[in-house]
């Protein structure tokens, strides 16, 4: 029976990937709560084969009716992913929050199914040393504030992966010899990157196994040869590659396959947790890395100075937010508005130079452009701007550095 300090759940919608991890969370919810389980396995792009999880599920007990697996790639792309990319979002100047998107995501699809089905709880397999936990149930209890949640890693008391090994056995859950020994380290992926982190990455002062990559090949062994690749913009979304018009997770992907081939998007990053500690990961976001460098050129020329810089000032409390798990929360939804409104103007081309693991901007142009070739010109012309102007305008902005270099110089004479 289960323990009276547990909330009574009758049915509980478990995030489930058909992994090891998730499959002993899914039979410890049957046991430990007796409670009749309902899986969601989301398509995100991971590049991984989703039938499989079905026919776990099935094996452990989950009625057929009772899978839900779902292609949400358009979804994430769409509405997740570009929204972020026009604030060019980067948590602690570097990190494009590919892990982090996601998760309000997968949040908002278990609360939907389990309104749908009637469930009690909903559950994740997410550790109670991450972030990932808190990006969770942060935009879960945003949508429906009344949900119980279950966090089977803050719960259970498995002290040491032979004490999983050894419930999986218990309840034949099959186990493939890669998994019977310890991890060499942990990977999320999706449409957007792949995150790897934990035991051979822990010592920052190591650098990355060869091993551990696995969407870009080697910088040094890509083409000798550049690759030229124009991306089209509309309302601050790219919307074609090279003339040929996309959707949103059809294009990422094909960013994708040129940053992979040109060994784009490698970072190496010790990051600030929300949950206090730092950490080590390593990160690939190849068609990510492409993405910022074309929207950061249409945006140098077609957004207003001012437009520009309040944007830059407000990136970092934006990726903040996304990264501590706030994407629902109603700050993030107003800086959107904002960042949404400073778009309307973002479209035309922009060409890029992809080498040996480099982006470079080799051209841009847009029908709303604000650069003036008249203007910035050296030749002589009728312009707009007079050059005897920059006199006035110096001084006035000289007044108070005149002002307070004079009272520099009179306490100085005193002294």
């Amino acid at each position: 029976m289960p323990s009276p300090k547990k909330p009574q759940i009758k049915r509980v919608v478990l995030s489930y990937s058909g992994g090891l991890d998730t499959s002993i969370i899914l039979k410890w919810l049957q046991t430990e709560y007796r409670a009749e389980v309902f899986t969601f396995t989301a398509d995100l792009g991971q590049g991984e084969e989703l039938e499989p999880a079905r026919r776990k599920a099935e094996l452990l007990g989950v009625k057929p009716e009772h899978i839900f697996i779902e292609d949400v790639r358009e979804e994430f792309v769409r509405d997740y992913v570009f929204p972020m990319f026009r604030a060019n979002a980067q948590y602690e100047g570097q990190y494009l929050l590919g892990t982090s998107i996601a998760r309000p995501l997968i949040a908002k699809h278990l609360v939907d199914i389990a309104r749908k089905v009637g469930a009690d709880a909903i559950a994740h397999g997410a550790t109670g040393k991450g972030n990932d936990q808190v990006r969770f149930e942060l935009s879960a209890y945003a949508l429906e504030p009344d949900i119980k949640i279950i966090a089977p890693w803050r719960e259970w008391s498995f002290a040491s992966r032979t004490d999983l090994l050894t419930f999986a056995e218990r309840h034949q859950i099959p186990i493939a010899k890669d998994k019977r020994g310890e991890a060499p380290f942990s990977v999320d992926a999706n449409l957007l990157h792949v995150s790897s982190e934990g035991k051979v990455l822990e010592d920052p002062a190591q650098e990355t196994p060869a091993y551990v990559y696995s969407r870009t090949i080697d910088p040094e062994a890509a083409p000798d040869k550049p690759t030229v690749v124009e991306i089209a913009f509309e309302n601050g979304d790219p919307v074609a590659v090279d003339g040929k018009a996309m959707s949103p997770a059809t294009l990422l992907a094909a960013l994708n396959a040129l940053g992979h081939d040109n060994g784009i998007g490698r970072l190496d990053l010790v990051e600030n947790r929300y949950v206090g500690m730092k950490s080590r990961g390593m990160y690939e976001t190849p068609g990510g890395t492409i993405l910022l460098a074309a929207h950061r050129a249409i945006e140098s020329i077609t957004l207003d100075r001012g437009a520009a810089h309040l944007k830059d000032e407000l990136m970092p409390k934006y990726a903040e937010l996304i990264y501590n798990g706030f994407w629902f929360s109603p700050e993030r939804e107003l800086l959107q508005v904002l960042i949404d409104k400073s778009q309307e103007m973002v479209a035309g081309r922009v060409r890029l130079k992809l080498y040996k693991g480099g982006v470079q901007t080799i051209g841009r142009d847009s029908p709303h452009s604000l650069y003036d070739q008249d203007l910035v010109t050296f030749e002589e012309g009728a312009v707009a701007y007079d050059h005897h102007d920059a006199a006035g305008f110096i001084k006035l902005n000289a007044l108070r550095l005149r002002t307070l270099a004079k009272r520099r110089k009179k306490a100085a004479a005193k002294a």
